[in-house]
């Protein structure tokens, strides 16, 4: 008598990435579902995808430059804080997004079956096509300014723009899934992420330049893993700003590190989430 043994063979940084590209329309059709509902019965719609990074920047323009007197390495301000804003918009938005993976579908993941990690790469991808609508206003104030000789972005470094953004993003997902992980257990660190991402960024040289700080404290910022990556877009966009080797070969590891854990984290969750959600 013949007999077949069926089980389930898990490795716990197995990325399945061959069935993940069989199920590419599936991860399209996931970011166009989060675009179309984040806008759902909005006047506006997508518009305010412009209107808030404009506000806002305005906003910081305020605060930071006119009350605080934060200086913007001669960058005029407005297009430093669009700039800035987009970028951390598009972090924050990688790790907002993932962070709820388990707990967000749950209802889903218990009906159907598909590869668990199509739903952070199109969080992921969601994020990219709003950071590309919403670096627009900066873009426009660019070729402004590039015009009329006030800013002088460094071209050469402009092909790096996709691997910088390739970076934040996996880096921001494996936080996010290890977050999302941790959340089907201990509920509490859903609230502390808002609370947790607000910290971070002024732990990032966002809303000023990491020229102005200096001693002790600029080491400490150089040791957070997205100055790197964010001087760097700066340093492309806008020609001003910069960080030294070691810190951008420590946002690597990092990042390499995160992706590493939130794999293993994210495959060992998905067996049993559905038991603890």
């Amino acid at each position: 008598m013949q007999h077949t043994h069926i089980s389930a063979h898990h490795n716990l940084l197995d990325l399945h990435l061959g069935e993940v590209w069989q199920y590419r329309e599936l991860i399209w059709l996931f970011t166009r579902r989060s675009f179309a509902v984040s806008y759902k019965q909005t006047v506006l719609g997508p518009a305010w995808l412009v209107i808030n990074p404009l506000l806002t920047s305005l906003v910081y323009v305020v605060l930071f430059g006119n009350i605080a007197k934060l200086g913007t390495d001669g960058v005029p301000q407005l297009l430093f804080y669009l700039a800035g804003h987009a970028v951390w918009s598009y972090f924050s938005a990688c790790v907002n997004n993932n962070a709820s993976t388990f707990t967000g579908n749950a209802r889903l993941f218990g009906k159907v079956y598909f590869p668990r990690l199509v739903v952070p790469i199109s969080s992921v991808l969601g994020a990219v096509l709003r950071f590309a609508i919403q670096l627009l206003p900066a873009l426009i104030l660019l070729v402004y300014y590039v015009a009329v000789g006030r800013v002088r972005p460094c071209w050469a470094l402009w092909p790096l723009l996709p691997l910088l953004l390739a970076a934040l993003g996996v880096m921001g997902m494996s936080v996010g899934i290890i977050i999302s992980s941790l959340t089907t257990k201990y509920r509490d660190l859903q609230v502390l992420v808002s609370f947790g991402l607000s910290l971070w960024m002024y732990a990032t040289p966002v809303v000023y330049p990491l020229s102005t700080v200096s001693g002790p404290l600029r080491t400490l910022l150089l040791w957070n893993p997205v100055t790197a990556p964010s001087e760097l877009l700066r340093r492309c966009l806008l020609g001003v700003g910069g960080v030294p080797g070691w810190s951008l070969v420590w946002s690597g590891c990092f990042t390499l590190a995160a992706a590493l854990i939130g794999i293993m984290i994210f495959n060992k969750v998905e067996r049993t989430f559905m038991d603890t959600v």
